[in-house]
């Protein structure tokens, strides 16, 4: 018996493929994920960019690759940090209940 509503909340078309009615997404680990690696990338961009800033001319890494190194981590925490946004704003918008997060 096919439901109206699969339990998802803001479904914006209808289920297509072969999914259980009963999916869930999995926000808990994408928060945990969000949460363990946005601090390991601030710091892998602040160690990248304190190493570029000490290193001379003839040492390796060089400078330019310890750069790409740290904007390639600080892009790494932006993405994080969004998706760290997104999933709070997503499981409160799911359950209101839940105060809403600081």
């Amino acid at each position: 018996m096919p439901r109206s509503r699969s339990g998802a909340v803001g479904r914006r078309r209808e289920r297509t493929g072969t999914e259980p009615v009963t999916a869930r997404s999995a926000l808990g680990l994408r928060l945990l994920l969000s949460a363990v690696f946005l601090p390991v990338f601030l710091a892998a961009t602040a160690l990248f960019w304190y190493w570029t800033a000490v290193s001379g001319p003839q040492d390796v890494p060089d400078s330019g690759s310890l750069r790409v190194l740290a904007v390639a981590c600080a892009v790494l925490s932006v993405l994080a940090l969004v998706d760290l946004v997104a999933v709070l704003r997503r499981r409160h918008r799911e359950h209101p209940r839940l105060p809403p997060p600081r």
